[in-house]
C-alpha cells in the first residue's frame, strides 16, 4: 500500500501543482544536534538569521505573487521567536509540525519522539497557531514509533517520505497517512548547506533555478504536483535568494500553476485518491 496514488490529479487551476515550503529550524536546528552549541554564538546567530532576514525576504516574494507556502516551525523556534508565527498566519500560510527541538527520532528513545511531537503542538498552539495538519520529520527521518505518533494524533498529510514523486499512501504495518513526498534535490540544504564541523556545499546559487526548473518541466508534462523545500537561513541570503526569485517568477509567467499550501493539495487529494480505491 505504501505507492497507491493516482497519475491523473485534478487541479482547480492550471496544469501543474506546486507548493512552496519552509523549514523554519532556526536556533533549533543546532541546539537539537547537540547542546554544546548553546555556547557557540555564532553559529547561534546563523539560524537566527533566518528569522531576522530570511523570512522577512520569503514573505515579500510570496507576497508580491499572491502565493500561499507552507511553514514548518519547530516548537522551539516559535517558543524564542515572539511573533513570528503570527507574522505566518496573518499572511495566509500554513504552519506544520517540525517537532520541539528538531530531533531526529531515529537517534532518540520513544520517551522523546512523544516529548517532540507533544512539546511541538504544544508551542504552536501557544503561540496562536492553530493545531497542525501537517508534520515534517527534523532531517526527513521517521521511525515507526514517530509514524504511529504521526497517525494517533490525527495528520491530514505526512511530508517526510520519498516513495513516488506524487501524493500517495505511506504505510507502516497496519497504518497509513497521505504522503506529500519530498527528495533531496528539491531541497536549499543539499546545495548550499554547510558548517564548520561537517562541511558541506557551496554551489553555484544558478544550481538551484537549473534543477528546480527541470523538475518542474517534468510535473508540468505529468501534470502531478511538486513539493519544494527551503530553509530560510540557507534560502535567505542575496545570491541564493535572486535565484528563488528568478525561479518563482518564471512559474508565474508560464500561467498554469496553482500555487497551493500543502493542507490545499491534502483537501484536492484525497478525495480523488478515495474516489480511485487508492
Amino acid at each position: 500500500m505504501a505507492n497507491q496514488s493516482v497519475a491523473n490529479l485534478k487541479w482547480p487551476r492550471g496544469s501543474v501543482a506546486v507548493s512552496l515550503t519552509f523549514d523554519v529550524d532556526a536556533e533549533a536546528g543546532l541546539l537539537g544536534d547537540s547542546p554544546t552549541f548553546a555556547r557557540r554564538l555564532t553559529a547561534l546567530s546563523e539560524g537566527r538569521f533566518g528569522v531576522t532576514r530570511g523570512v522577512p525576504r520569503i514573505l515579500e516574494l510570496l507576497a508580491r505573487h499572491s502565493i500561499p507556502a507552507t511553514f514548518f516551525v519547530p516548537g522551539h523556534t516559535a517558543d524564542i521567536h515572539a511573533g513570528l508565527i503570527e507574522r505566518l498566519l496573518a499572511a495566509g500560510h500554513e504552519i506544520g509540525h517540525h517537532g520541539h527541538m528538531h530531533l531526529r527520532s531515529d537517534r532518540v528513545p520513544l520517551e522523546q519522539q512523544v516529548e517532540e511531537m507533544e512539546r511541538g503542538i504544544e508551542s504552536l498552539i501557544r503561540a496562536g497557531a492553530p493545531k497542525p495538519a501537517g508534520y515534517r520529520s527534523s532531517s526527513w527521518e521517521i521511525t515507526p514509533e514517530t509514524f504511529a505518533l504521526v497517525v494517533d494524533n490525527g495528520f491530514v498529510y505526512d511530508s517526510s517520505c520519498m516513495g513516488d514523486d506524487r501524493p500517495y499512501y505511506e504505510s507502516h504495518g497496519n497504518r497509513s497517512i497521505l504522503e506529500l513526498p519530498v527528495h533531496w534535490s528539491l531541497d536549499d540544504w543539499p546545495m548550499f548547506g554547510w558548517g564548520i564541523d561537517n562541511g558541506g556545499n557551496f554551489a553555484s546559487p544558478a544550481t538551484l533555478y537549473d534543477t528546480w526548473r527541470a523538475e518542474f518541466e517534468s510535473a508540468r508534462r505529468e501534470r502531478r504536483h511538486t513539493t519544494f523545500t527551503m530553509h530560510p537561513e540557507v534560502i535567505g541570503r542575496g545570491g541564493r535568494f535572486a535565484q528563488l526569485e528568478r525561479f518563482v517568477e518564471s512559474l508565474v509567467r508560464d500561467g498554469d500553476v496553482w500555487f497551493a499550501r500543502l493542507d490545499q493539495v491534502a483537501a484536492q487529494v484525497l478525495p480523488q485518491l478515495a474516489r480511485s480505491g487508492a
